[in-house]
């Protein structure tokens, strides 16, 4: 793609892995299927790492950091000053992913990528910023193309360090005012629903503030569509045939209607399936990016598991057009990666469950009969 510095092929998940996993479950001293989706998630796991019986792997966390232009509207209950504040937050270990990354013996690297200021960012803070903040949506393209292979590029960046580092699993997260914004945009875009369907509150606007946030993103998505007469930028990101055609006009969408966070996010994504390393994705930002991914390079789908459902309302359209069912769904929409944080337990107890009990033959359990 023109728009995409060239990228290694992302790989197949290990099939025979996965299928002596299945095997193994269906010999574990319980009735076949009786754990459910703990059973599914082990064997997807196990594929993932190349493991018939796989330890839990090692997780890191990547909190990504950027403002939007589109604040301006008034789409936010918050000022857009909260973006550089919360991330000072972070780096005192204060928030909600900190108690979590702490909780779960799990590294966190906060990165801005995009916050609106000139200072730099507070000690133990990534400075990977590629621009203070984007443009207005509703009225311009929020990045450049330059802008926005950047911010792929620092998120490829950071997903190879942590392998690097011994990483087997990646969560992302995510922090900037009217990022529900960006992320409502681009999931109408790619899968063509109505704003009054995805749009939510975000940091909790009231009534009359939701229906306002509605009418920027249409405005946003109109100025998309009005700029490409003919067979749209939207109808081409949208379609499962087009190939090559349709990663770049996902690319073009991202430009548009993105953010820097969301970009890097996308990236970092992509970057772990290249590396043949699965990941747990976070709620309704991250899914955006998720989604930007997929449509970018497909098969890095088979390297996502969703680690929760969001309350915002687009969310469960955005899981939906990804096929992806979450594992946790607790009525959240923080964002910064905490819903995948909270579905560590769920992996570890998956993993524990299939490596550690005993098969029939081991208990000296009788099998099933077989039918007569």
């Amino acid at each position: 793609m023109n728009n995409e510095s060239p990228s290694r092929p992302i790989p197949a998940p290990d099939v025979a892995a996965e299928s002596a996993a299945r095997a193994r479950q269906s010999q574990l001293t319980k009735p076949p299927g009786s754990l459910g989706r703990l059973e599914d998630l082990a064997c997807w796991l196990a594929g993932r790492l190349g493991q018939p019986v796989p330890d839990m792997p090692h997780c890191e966390v990547v909190v990504f950091a950027g403002d939007h232009g589109v604040a301006a509207q008034g789409v936010s209950a918050f000022p857009q000053a909260v973006t550089g504040q919360m991330v000072a937050n972070f780096a005192a270990g204060g928030a909600a992913i900190n108690v979590l990354t702490k909780l779960h013996d799990c590294r966190i690297e906060v990165v801005d990528v995009g916050v609106a200021t000139d200072a730099a960012p507070p000690s133990g803070v990534r400075n990977e910023r590629v621009r203070a903040g984007t443009r207005d949506l509703s009225a311009m393209a929020a990045m450049t193309a330059e802008d926005t292979r950047k911010a792929l590029d620092v998120g490829g960046q950071c997903a190879r360090r942590a392998v690097d580092r011994g990483a087997r699993l990646l969560i992302a997260g995510d922090m900037g005012i009217a990022n529900t914004t960006a992320a409502a945009c681009l999931i109408c875009a790619l899968t063509g629903s109505e704003p009054a369907r995805i749009v939510g509150r975000g940091t909790g606007v009231d009534e009359p503030g939701l229906k306002h946030k509605i009418a920027v993103v249409q405005a946003a998505l109109n100025r998309v569509a009005a700029a490409r007469p003919g067979r749209s930028l939207l109808d081409v990101a949208r379609s499962s045939a087009d190939g090559e055609p349709r990663a770049q006009a996902a690319f073009e969408i991202l430009s548009e209607l993105g953010g820097l966070e969301i970009a890097a996010i996308a990236g970092y994504y992509l970057e772990a399936a290249r590396l043949g390393v699965p990941m747990l994705v976070d709620g309704y930002i991250s899914t955006s990016a998720a989604l930007t991914a997929v449509r970018l390079a497909p098969a890095s789908l088979e390297w996502m598991q969703a680690g929760h459902r969001s309350a915002e309302a687009g969310h469960r359209v955005a899981l939906e057009a990804l096929g992806l069912v979450p594992l946790l769904d607790l009525d959240m929409r923080l964002g910064e990666g905490t819903g995948a944080a909270l579905a560590l337990p769920i992996v570890r107890a998956a993993l524990a469950l299939h490596r550690n009990m005993a098969t029939f033959a081991e208990a000296g359990v009788s099998e099933k009969s077989a039918p007569a």
